[in-house]
C-alpha cells in the first residue's frame, strides 16, 4: 500500500547556480524605459500627454530594476546593487512627478526637477569610473546616460530641444538590450554567446 504521508520535492529542487543571474532583468527594465522615454523625447511618440509613460517608466524601468538590485545585494554585487536600486528610485521619481503632473493641480517647478537630475548626473560620475572595472558595454551605457542628463536639463532650464537626450537614450536602451540579451544567454550557456567586453581599468 503507497504512503501517501511520504515527503515529495518535486516542486521544491534547488535551481542551478546560474538561474539568479539578475542582471539580464534590470538592463531589460533599464532598455525599454529608455526606449519609451527616448522615444517621446525625439517627438517619435506624442510628448503631450505623459501619463502615458507612467506604467513603463513604473514597472519596467523602477520596479524591474529595484527587484535586480535586491538581488544584487544578496548576491554581495556592490556595482549591480548599488547602480540597480539607485536607477529604480530614480525611475520612480520620474513615475511620481509625471503622475503629480497630470493628475494633481500642484504647479511643478522644474528647477526641482532639474536639481533631481544633477544628483543623478553626479552619482552616474562615480559610476562611470566603477563601470570602467566591470566591461566595456556597461561602461557604454552609463556614458551614454551621462551625455543624455545634461542635455536634459538645458532642455527643461532653458526650453532647449531634447532630440539630442532622446537620442542618448534610444542608444542606452540599445545597449541595454544587447547586454541584457548577452548576460542572459552566456549563464544559460555558460559560454561567451555574445561578447561584453573585458573591463578597462584594473586598479
Amino acid at each position: 500500500m503507497e504512503n501517501n504521508n511520504q515527503p515529495r520535492d518535486i516542486f521544491i529542487k534547488e535551481l542551478p547556480e546560474k538561474s539568479t543571474e539578475p542582471a539580464s532583468l534590470g538592463l531589460f527594465g533599464l532598455a525599454v524605459a529608455a526606449l519609451l522615454l527616448g522615444a517621446t523625447y525625439m517627438d517619435l511618440a506624442d510628448g503631450t500627454n505623459t501619463a502615458l509613460l507612467i506604467p513603463w517608466v513604473l514597472f519596467f524601468g523602477a520596479t524591474t530594476q529595484f527587484v535586480a538590485g535586491i538581488m544584487e545585494f544578496k548576491r554581495n554585487n556592490i556595482f549591480g546593487a548599488t547602480v540597480f536600486t539607485f536607477f529604480s528610485m530614480a525611475m520612480y521619481s520620474i513615475a511620481l512627478t509625471a503622475f503629480i503632473n497630470v493628475f494633481t493641480d500642484v504647479t511643478v517647478d522644474t528647477n526641482h526637477y532639474v536639481a533631481g537630475l544633477v544628483a543623478v548626473f553626479v552619482f552616474l560620475l562615480i559610476v562611470t569610473f566603477a563601470s570602467m572595472m566591470t566591461n566595456k558595454v556597461l561602461f557604454t551605457i552609463v556614458v551614454a546616460v551621462d551625455i543624455a542628463l545634461p542635455i536634459l536639463m538645458a532642455h527643461y532650464l532653458w526650453g532647449y530641444s531634447g532630440f539630442y537626450a532622446g537620442v542618448f537614450l534610444l542608444i542606452t536602451s540599445a545597449l541595454s538590450f544587447y547586454a541584457a540579451a548577452a548576460v542572459l544567454l552566456n549563464t544559460m550557456a555558460e559560454k561567451t554567446v555574445l561578447p561584453l567586453g573585458s573591463p578597462m581599468w584594473k586598479p
